[in-house]
């Protein structure tokens, strides 16, 4: 049925009032002269419409607190500043964790880099002794050897093994077959 404002005027209701569009809620305040925002959704307008029947006594006032209460602007803005606060405080965190995540590629980054490192510092020694061994056999190093007696210690003392206490064995079986090697 459609809405006739003069019916209403006549006599109102809460049923009635519930049941119009935003629209006809909007005919009705301008009626009565109520101010309203034109950007109020229909329940505010619904609530500002409310108000005034009371106050001017066509509604009772038990009506009021029946109604539907409507969040006032300030509980809109709350709301979006903490949606606003809550959104920051996830980007932060997700920050952090990106961060984090970069640090700990960085921290594997620069420990495979320095096994490369290790290793190829272990192999280039290798290489070193084989090379000298391999001088020494075939007598191409003239200072090598005790023919010339020009042996120079600080060119070859780089392998000469560490001495660890708790593996003495070790270390002069190591030495004694350099030393056969260098001559």
């Amino acid at each position: 049925m459609p809405f006739n404002l003069d019916e209403f005027v006549a006599s109102p209701s809460v049923e009635e009032l519930d049941s119009l569009k935003k629209s006809e809620i909007v005919k009705v305040a301008k009626h009565y002269g109520i101010e309203f925002q034109t950007l109020m959704g229909k329940d505010e307008i619904k609530r500002y419409v409310l108000e005034y029947l009371v106050d001017e006594s066509i509604l009772p006032s038990t009506v009021l607190e029946t109604a539907i209460t409507v969040p006032t602007d300030n509980t809109f803005e709350l709301k979006r500043l903490e949606m606003e606060m809550n959104k920051e405080i996830r980007l932060k965190e997700m920050e952090r964790e990106m961060q984090k995540e970069k640090e700990e590629r960085e921290m594997q980054m620069q420990r495979e880099k320095e096994e490369r490192e290790m290793q190829t510092e272990a192999r280039e020694h290798e290489l070193r002794l084989k090379q000298l061994e391999v001088g020494v056999i075939k007598g191409s190093d003239p200072k090598i050897g005790l023919d010339t007696g020009g042996f120079d210690v600080s060119k070859h003392v780089i392998f000469v093994p560490k001495f660890q206490e708790d593996n003495v064995e070790k270390f002069f079986n190591h030495f004694e077959k350099l030393g056969e090697q260098l001559k």
